[in-house]
């Protein structure tokens, strides 16, 4: 494969130094893996965790830093640009994750932390700001619980020792110290205030404090804070505005059923003009421009069906110039084609053709650009792009073990409901296929609001392609992506029209030809395992089997079970989205088990706090009371998705064991471990 050596040299640099008993366990395993029968798939290939989550250049080009997931945490990485040599490692332990990281000086790296009990959560950041020099000197926590007084002894205490949670706003380009930061109290539904942060000492100073809870913060070209969006325990949001820092905060906009709303995503180089991602009654999401002076609205672009997904910024400014749309393959679209980025575009899509390009970072002069590289067979390469010579050089594989040209195909489908609604979605077919009367794994995505299957190489239907199946995935109503109709749509929906949507495209794909009617599984995990479950309970003549993953399938209790009801907020978006407790029966799986007639496999984690392991006992305990096969797995250490690639390994040979008994599928590769010492429960 293209660049693989490079990749895996580059990926020793990062990952052996870190932590050698991953190395140790990737060696054996991978040794086991490919001595294993080759018609099995090979699950380790799927386990095995990326070189590298993000990689961003300096301000110099002189260095890179690189966030590196591990087994249960993620590192930051620093290195030369010139001769790959590791500079700087950043960790802090099990289940924290560097969530994000900022070049805030060409020597200095601004990181933020997050933390997750498994795979399949979505990292949740703890508001702590570490800070770390390119030679690895100067490592300092500079806000967040873990900031410690100096002692009574000292009058000197340039960090605030308080029980608050920090966030970036702005990271200053022209500010080798400072940065923009937002600062909230860990209570609920907290007001916020924006404070400048020094990135060396730690110390703070107040800028402003938002006029509404839960507020974030937009700054211009200047680093002024401009606008605060946030919401109140009532989830309605307010949008406020102030002409300069002296001026006081004016409502601009507030969130009612006859007022859509305006979130700010920059100005314009002279801070004259805003610019809106601008919600729609109907359709998707505008970009609109507003004139400060005359509170004018003039819309700059709207695709027909999509959602602006990313902003696509002038380097090193507030100042937007295009969007990229995610619907099907990732397009670009700019404000003006003939502006120096669009140029610039259009010439590296040219260069990769038939792949997804996005320019991650850029040297503060423009002249180097760090460009990453992807397509729904490759999960990606980075490049670094000489502007003065036009030439990309290669830097990174993501996963340079999987080779494209082995890879199954994705494309991106389109349909209606049974209500008229229009829906899209993708479906992978085995590399090699005639794309016909396969036997087909539907796989409804996790979340379920405001999520979106996007068109990438994506682990899961890329394992069961190799399978030999087809996979379908489809954006629901209350999916992301399609604008807030379509968004609010799927309220109140779990197991109504959002499950209608899931049956109607299983029925589309038998129509086209798709599908062997015969042979057709439900798979998903979280919301998807609830969908796979409820959907099996509403359709039993129509699905073989289902699997959940860390699911959630006793809809009443998650009004007082896990962690989305502890804030105020909490409550009153589960009562909103989700429905009140007293009218949820009827659409729990736990209720329904009589109705299910096809084999069952369930997957969950003691530690998970997002879907407790409880629903899933609770759903067993109902389908062994109802007759019906039902397998388990589960690890009392686990969260929300496994970690540890033991765990994974033996999960997805499971999940493809129990599948192939009702569609015929091949078997995993990896031999099985020993559950005596996994800590299964």
């Amino acid at each position: 494969m293209k660049h693989r050596g490079s990749a895996l040299l580059l990926a020793g640099l990062l990952a052996a130094p870190i932590v050698d008993v991953v190395a140790a366990e990737n060696a054996v395993s991978a040794g086991a893996a490919q001595g294993a029968a080759v018609q099995g798939v090979d699950v380790e290939a799927f386990v095995k965790p990326d070189t590298f989550t993000d990689v961003k250049l300096s301000p110099t080009g002189e260095f890179y830093a690189a966030s590196v997931p591990m087994e249960d945490e993620t590192a930051l990485v620093i290195f030369t640009r010139a001769d790959m040599k590791r500079t700087g490692t950043f960790r802090v332990g099990k289940n924290n994750h560097v969530d994000d990281f900022w070049w805030v000086s060409p020597t200095r790296v601004l990181i933020g932390m997050a933390q997750k009990l498994g795979s399949r959560d979505a990292p949740i950041p703890t508001g702590e700001l570490f800070a770390i020099n390119a030679n690895g000197t100067g490592a300092d926590v500079l806000i967040g619980y873990r900031v410690q007084s100096r002692g009574a002894g000292t009058r000197i205490q340039p960090k605030k020792v308080e029980d608050v949670a920090g966030f970036l706003v702005d990271d200053l380009p022209a500010d080798d110290k400072g940065v923009v930061i937002s600062v909230q109290q860990f209570s609920a539904d907290a007001y916020t205030r924006a404070e400048r942060l020094d990135t060396i000492t730690g110390q703070r100073n107040r800028l402003a404090i938002a006029p509404v809870r839960n507020a974030r913060y937009m700054t211009d070209n200047a680093g002024v804070v401009r606008f605060a969006l946030g919401f109140g325990t009532d989830l309605r949001r307010k949008l406020f505005y102030r002409a300069d820092e002296k001026a006081e905060w004016a409502l601009l906009g507030s969130d009612t059923q006859d007022e859509v709303m305006d979130h700010p995503i920059g100005f314009s180089a002279d801070d004259s003009v805003a610019y809106f991602q601008s919600e729609q009654t109907q359709g998707p999401d505008a970009i609109v421009a507003y004139d400060l002076a005359t509170r004018t609205r003039k819309e700059v672009l709207r695709d027909k069906t999509a959602d602006p997904d990313r902003i696509i910024y002038r380097n090193n400014t507030r100042i937007p110039v295009g969007v990229f749309f995610a619907d099907g393959k990732p397009r670009t679209v700019f404000f003006d084609n003939a502006s120096p980025e669009a140029r610039q575009y259009r010439s590296l899509e040219a260069a990769f053709p038939g792949d997804a390009v996005r320019i991650t970072s850029q040297s503060a002069d423009g002249q180097l650009a760090l460009v990453q590289v992807w397509n729904d067979r490759s999960p990606g390469d980075l490049f670094l792009f000489d502007k003065a010579n036009k030439h990309a050089a290669h830097v990174l594989s993501r996963r340079s073990w999987f080779d494209p040209a082995k890879r199954a195909p994705v494309r991106a489908i389109n349909l209606r409901a049974r209500d008229g609604l229009p829906l899209s979605g993708l479906l992978t077919t085995p590399k090699d296929s005639s794309g016909k009367s396969l036997p087909l794994v539907v796989m409804p995505h996790g979340g379920p609001f405001g999520i979106q299957d996007a068109w990438r190489f994506d682990d899961d239907s890329q394992l069961l392609a190799d399978a030999g199946y087809a996979v379908l995935q489809l954006n629901y109503r209350g999916s992301g992506g399609y604008g807030r109709a379509f968004l609010e749509a799927g309220k109140r929906e779990w197991g109504g029209k959002m499950q209608d949507d899931v049956t109607d495209a299983t029925r589309w794909a038998i129509e086209q030809g798709i599908a062997d009617p015969s042979r057709i599984c439900l798979y998903g995990a979280s919301y998807g395992a609830y969908a796979s479950l409820m959907g099996v309970a509403k359709e039993p003549a129509l699905y073989r089997c289902a699997a959940g993953y860390v699911g959630v399938y006793d809809l009443p209790m998650m009004h007082t079970t896990g962690d989305i009801q502890r804030r105020g907020s909490g409550e009153a978006y589960l009562r909103s989205w989700l429905g009140s407790p007293e009218a949820l029966d009827k659409v729990s799986p736990t209720r329904l088990a009589d109705r299910i007639k096809v084999p069952v496999f369930l997957a969950a984690g003691g530690e998970d706090e997002r879907a407790p392991i409880v629903h899933s006992e609770k759903m067993e305990k109902a389908l062994r009371q109802a007759g019906v096969p039902v397998e388990t797995l589960y690890y009392k250490t686990e969260g929300h998705g496994f970690y540890r690639e033991e765990h994974q390994r033996e999960y997805y040979a499971r999940l493809l064991a129990f599948l192939s008994k009702s569609l015929g599928g091949r078997l995993a590769a990896a031999p099985k471990v020993d559950a005596a010492s996994t800590g299964k429960k």
